[in-house]
């Protein structure tokens, strides 16, 4: 097994530092990480350098200066563009070099882009989150990693400065395919929730009520929990935008078909988000799947 190597000895290159990005780069710094910093807006960044990182102007430059990439974007394009685009850093990794995406992404892509920069000799692992923005700022996000036992342990240090549970769960696209199934059971369970409140309301019972009743049963869950308290309050400020679920339908819908699996529920459920963002409720929180039930909640 390859021991960890010391926080100050690993050199990181973070590409991306949005909303999730930003509070990942900033718990980085904290835990003595050296961390070079792009992002297509540097306005983006601005904050992080004051706080230590340093800037590059490029991608190329981040490669080139990084033991250890990260890549935290939008989608597959965005990350597949800045690879092998004009603005390609691919070639720029360091032979020996370790590259992880922390986006979420197609899982056969995941296995794909393995294979493709094992041929630079750069291992690869695929490396996506859940815990949302908060769970970004907290270092608590749960990570699924896929990729080489040895890359995984190398790469361990920094996950633990990331997260509170870290489990690698296979080989090069795992950590997507475990994404898929986590992203499948929240955008199920929203509905679940959402129906059984709608119901409740519907029998004359008090919602409130019904949810505090569940909650001490085998349907306690986090989404019961945080998206069950904004259906009841009707707040449907973001979170996470329903929309992205649109992205993770289509990594579902992959995964499903590289394994020759039908998945009735996700897929009810993924047309009623898709009617939904068609409807005009695309930037609002996910529990806002709500109102297509609740003739007392509204989209506006």
């Amino acid at each position: 097994m390859t021991v960890p190597a010391p926080a100050s000895s690993l050199s990181i290159g973070f590409l991306g530092t949005g909303t999730m990005g930003k509070p990942m780069v900033r718990n980085l710094l904290r835990h003595g990480f050296a961390v070079t910093v792009w992002n297509r807006t540097p306005q983006r960044y601005a904050e992080l350098v004051a706080q230590g990182a340093t800037a590059a102007a490029s991608p190329r430059l981040v490669a080139a200066r990084s033991d250890v990439v990260i890549a935290m974007l939008q989608d597959w394009s965005s990350l597949e563009a800045l690879l092998y685009g004009p603005e390609g850093f691919a070639r720029a990794l360091r032979p020996g070099s370790l590259f992880i995406d922390m986006g979420t992404d197609p899982p056969d892509q995941a296995r794909e882009l393995a294979r493709s920069l094992a041929q630079f000799g750069v291992a690869a692992l695929d490396a996506p989150v859940s815990g949302g923005e908060r769970g970004a700022i907290a270092g608590t996000l749960s990570i699924m990693v896929g990729g080489a036992e040895a890359a995984f342990e190398r790469a361990l240090p920094i996950f633990n400065a990331l997260g509170r549970t870290v489990v690698h769960v296979g080989g090069p696209g795992s950590g997507q395919a475990a994404k898929a199934c986590n992203q499948l059971v929240v955008a199920v369970t929203i509905e679940a929730v959402a129906e059984a409140l709608a119901l409740a309301a519907a029998f004359g019972a008090d919602p409130a009520k019904v949810r505090e009743a569940m909650r001490g049963g085998f349907a306690a869950s986090r989404v019961l929990e945080e998206h069950g308290a904004r259906m009841l309050a009707r707040d449907w400020k973001p979170g996470a935008a329903i929309k992205l679920h649109l992205k993770d339908r289509d990594n579902v819908y992959a995964a499903a078909r590289a394994a020759g699996l039908d998945l009735p529920a996700a897929r009810l459920v993924f047309e009623r988000i898709e009617a939904f963002v068609a409807a005009g409720g695309g930037e609002l929180d996910q529990s806002a799947l709500y109102t297509l039930l609740d003739r007392g909640a509204t989209i506006s």
